[in-house]
Order: structure tokens, then sequence, then C-alpha cells
């Protein structure tokens, strides 16, 4: 499995096999890497490929020197459930919801 960032369509997605799984993606708000929606292929479903898909994104994010917002309820279940990402993870402000 491979995580792969694709700036030019902002998002990151996970490669098994070569095959692409899933994504999650993200727009950019004053240095915070936003997460907007989360899809893995139904046919893959209870893998742990989210989660995969997810903690490798937030590990990109973090040598990035960026924060990270799950306003993607898969990526804010998963920052609520692993705290190896709290350094990062910024809650989502009501600023922020409104802008997008």
């Amino acid at each position: 499995t491979e995580v792969v960032h694709q700036p030019e369509q902002h998002r990151y997605a996970l490669q098994v096999g070569g095959r692409e799984v899933g994504f999650t993606g993200y727009t950019d708000r004053d240095g915070k890497r936003v997460f907007l929606h989360t899809e893995i292929d139904p046919a893959e479903g209870g893998k742990g490929y989210g989660s995969i898909l997810i903690k490798g994104a937030l590990t990109a994010v973090r040598e990035e020197g960026l924060k990270a917002v799950g306003i993607c309820p898969f990526v804010d279940a998963y920052v609520k459930k692993h705290h190896d990402f709290d350094d990062i993870v910024e809650p989502a402000s009501i600023e922020l919801r409104a802008s997008l």
C-alpha cells in the first residue's frame, strides 16, 4: 500500500498493488490542510484502508509543517480515536466552516 499526494487534485490517494482504492480530498486555508471528503472503494471496505490512507495523509501534513482540520467525518473520527497526530490537529472553527 502507498499513500500518494496528488496536489494538482487536492487529495491524497491510497494505492494498493498499483490500483487506487480510495482518496481523501482537501483544501488549504491559512496554513491548515482542511480535509473535506474521504472515499474508499466499497469493494475494498473492511480492510482498514481508510485508516491507512488518513494516517499517511496526516503524516505528510506534519512533514509539510501544516496543521490539519477534519471536516470530513471519517478524518474527524480517526483523529479522535488516534492521538498520535494531536500536535497538528486543530478543531474546525465556525469561521473556517463558513469560509468553505
